[in-house]
């Protein structure tokens, strides 16, 4: 690698640190207020909380890694350009167009570590706050309230074995109110009803005490038994609780690739319309992609701005990587609710910014 290729390098990668550390602290606080805050407030374990946000880091690095190298290369170009320091490259007979070298090589290794990430450690501390967060209602089944109504109503649990568990009210102390636990078939009416006036989820238990109830079985949705019992006990198995009204792990996208295709495979040969799933297997390669595009991107604007004398400050870096996250985030929205293809949702964003890239060096080109 040349020696100006290399300076150009020295002066984007410190920034690339800085901004994947600021873009990481932003996305994890931001789960302090819809999350976090709230469990502490409803006296969570401090160390669990603790363990939660952490395992949320490796998924807030993949997502942070693209936008920082296109804030950082934004910024170091820039300055680049302001302290003409591109002018004497030129005045050495070194032509703009080498920037794009180093800026895409480095985009390719932020793209195969940002692929890397999202298919290794990211599922594995998905997996891994899932479990934390069970563990959490288990230690206090208060904070289930957390994405309820007001005093904690109609909270709604679901277990491995297909039951959905109604809390109607949740009381200090995790006394439980009014449930309803019904065991569910896929596309047939539920096969068991279970209903209690009282019940308590004990500290640490993964058991579910029962009191003053009653049990129905059905066959084609006749019931077949009716038993009332004034205490009973009903094991939960993995409930993967959610603790907001956006939890993560139940995002498509956190799957290893070779389960999320199958998946998606079986879909696709059944006629089945799954949005989300489809969204995220595109959004598994068009994620660390945007390292590429954004790089490309970022080297495109800064030839037009040193070519037009316009500098491109931290203002504009701002701005421009503000514009890109909301572009994306608007697109897999869509994505997942079936407005668009989930192969446009994905791709969308990094297309734009590889024609917008063109575009400008078009402009740089006629003048």
């Amino acid at each position: 690698m040349k020696t100006f290729e290399r300076y150009v390098l020295s002066e984007i990668l410190p920034l690339v640190f800085g901004a994947l550390a600021a873009v990481i602290t932003l996305l994890v606080v931001a789960s302090l207020e819809g999350v976090i805050a709230p469990l502490l407030a409803k006296g969570a374990n401090p160390t669990l909380v603790a363990r939660l946000l952490a395992l949320n880091v490796p998924e807030a690095a993949a997502t942070a890694l693209p936008i920082a190298l296109m804030f950082a290369a934004l910024l170091g170009l820039s300055r680049l350009a302001a302290d003409s320091e591109i002018k004497s490259a030129l005045a050495a007979g070194i032509p703009a167009t080498r920037l794009f070298r180093p800026v895409l090589l480095l985009a390719l290794g932020v793209t195969l570590l940002d692929f890397a990430l999202g298919e290794g450690l990211v599922p594995r501390a998905q997996v891994q706050a899932r479990q934390v967060q069970q563990q959490i209602v288990l230690d206090n089944p208060r904070v289930l309230g957390l994405g309820s109504s007001e005093g904690g109503q109609n909270v709604v649990l679901r277990d491995a074995l297909g039951r959905a568990i109604s809390i109607g009210e949740i009381l200090p102390g995790g006394e439980l109110r009014d449930l309803r636990i019904v065991t569910m078939q896929s596309g047939l009416p539920p096969r068991e009803v279970i209903t209690a006036r009282s019940g308590r989820l004990p500290p640490g238990s993964a058991t579910l005490e029962l009191r003053d109830g009653q049990r129905v079985t059905y066959q084609d949705a006749r019931p077949v038994t009716v038993l009332s019992f004034e205490r009973g006990t009903l094991p939960l198995q993995d409930t993967g609780t959610e603790l907001g009204s956006d939890s993560q792990t139940a995002k498509p996208i956190y799957d290893p690739l070779p389960q999320l295709w199958q998946r998606v495979q079986s879909y696709r040969a059944q006629h089945i319309q799954s949005p989300a799933d489809f969204t995220a297997l595109h959004q598994k390669f068009a994620g660390p992609l945007a390292a590429l595009a954004l790089a490309f991107f970022a080297v495109c604007l800064a030839v037009f701005s040193f070519r037009s004398g316009r500098d491109v400050g931290l203002v504009w870096a701002l701005l421009l990587t503000f514009a890109y996250y909301a572009t994306f985030s608007v697109f897999r929205i869509m994505g997942e609710k079936g407005a668009v293809p989930g192969a446009v949702a994905a791709y969308a964003p990094d297309l734009i910014a590889v024609l917008a890239g063109l575009g400008l060096l078009w402009l740089t080109a006629r003048r």
